[in-house]
């Protein structure tokens, strides 16, 4: 297997951070997505999406989505388990996993597209368009952010990790949604003291990529 990165995405680091926590030894390579390489036909053959991270297995089937990756290596790799244990465990991280990723890590992910400089043209993730970039969905997307936050803060005054007592994907895909959202100055408050313990420990795991 070898896994196609690029090391400044948000979503390659979530797999390189979900590969670390398992110990597995998974070659990487670095492809030059600012020069547009994911568009050259011999990429496009393995992944017509246009983004990474995407994992080629040894037949040559390539999966091509963050999450997909993870549950394919937790599958091959199951200790330590991070997509949960029993039939109820994988309901809640399964869970709280897609509404992290709905509510709150795609909408800043859309609102950075959408302000930062350096992705004017590439407003839709994978695709190359005249598009114009919109102050209305980066606020949007604050506001969106904002909400899910709330009701993530309420979850962690009564839990160590996302999920429950276990750290699982669930506190990956948060993890980079609170990265990604400092890249639009949105910073966590006082007012959300649960968030911050949680995102201060997350952030002290070796798996997190430096």
């Amino acid at each position: 297997m070898k896994l196609y990165s690029f090391a400044p995405a948000t979503n390659a680091q979530r797999v390189l951070m979900f590969v670390a926590e398992k110990e597995i030894d998974l070659p990487v390579v670095e492809v030059n997505v600012r020069e547009g390489a994911l568009f050259e036909p011999s990429y496009l053959a393995m992944n017509p999406f246009s983004v990474v991270p995407f994992l080629e297995l040894d037949d040559g089937t390539c999966i091509g989505e963050s999450v997909a990756i993870c549950r394919y290596l937790e599958e091959l790799y199951p200790n330590p388990p991070l997509c949960g244990v029993t039939a109820k465990d994988r309901a809640l991280v399964e869970m709280w996993n897609r509404r992290i990723e709905i509510d709150g890590f795609m909408p800043v992910v859309h609102a950075l597209r959408n302000v930062s400089p350096g992705f004017k043209g590439r407003v839709v993730p994978g695709t190359r368009t005249e598009l114009p970039q919109s102050g209305a969905i980066t606020e949007r997307g604050k506001a969106q952010f904002g909400i899910l936050i709330d009701r993530l803060d309420g979850q962690l005054r009564q839990n160590a990790f996302v999920a429950g007592e276990r750290f699982t994907i669930a506190d990956i895909t948060g993890y980079f949604m609170v990265e990604t959202a400092r890249r639009i100055d949105l910073d966590l408050s006082e007012h959300y003291s649960n968030v911050l313990r949680w995102y201060n420990t997350v952030a002290s795991r070796a798996s997190v990529p430096r």
